[in-house]
């Protein structure tokens, strides 16, 4: 891609120095780029007691759509803050899909309670925190909505054994 190719607007994702979301947001939105701080509530113990505040939904992270040449990108990279636009190089940046974002605004706007989750996948190792096999170490092998299969296995005997477990009582190794 040359400095002449049209660049299509997309969803980035900015990567900011830790608890700098919200001015590295003031920044770009100052300057007119279109940004999305996912924020949800989420409640801090103090001396004064238990109170509800909004954090970044993902901490040090921040979208922006814009269609990033380089002079965009050299533009935002100055932005105090700013580790750097996820991706190879200004014009090889990683994207995320509009459905994805539109669903997050969607939580986001939403009166449910949100909390953050593991991110986890067919194949990882994980380990069971609730439930009658609480500390129960596997390979996670299906991840529905609600269930997945757990795979415990004695590799002694060249053998393993499944049970379907609640995907909420699982985190990752």
């Amino acid at each position: 891609m040359d400095n002449c190719t049209p660049v299509q607007a997309s969803w980035h994702v900015l990567w900011t120095h830790s608890n700098y979301e919200r001015s590295v947001y003031e920044q770009l939105s100052a300057k007119g780029y279109e940004l999305f701080f996912a924020k949800i509530d989420q409640w801090i113990a103090s001396n004064k007691g238990k109170h509800l505040v909004r954090v970044p939904m993902f901490r040090s992270y921040l979208f922006i759509r814009h269609a990033i040449g380089k002079h965009d990108y050299i533009d935002i990279n100055k932005t105090k803050g700013l580790v750097r636009i996820l991706g190879d190089r200004w014009d090889q940046l990683a994207s995320i899909p509009d459905h994805e974002i539109d669903s997050i605004r969607a939580v986001c706007a939403s009166d449910c309670p949100v909390r953050a989750y593991p991110f986890l996948k067919h194949g990882d190792r994980v380990r069971m925190v609730r439930g009658s096999l609480k500390n129960t170490e596997g390979i996670l092998l299906r991840n529905d909505d609600h269930t997945g299969l757990l795979v415990i296995s004695v590799a002694l005997l060249n053998r393993s054994v499944s049970v379907e477990v609640n995907c909420t009582d699982v985190v990752p190794l």
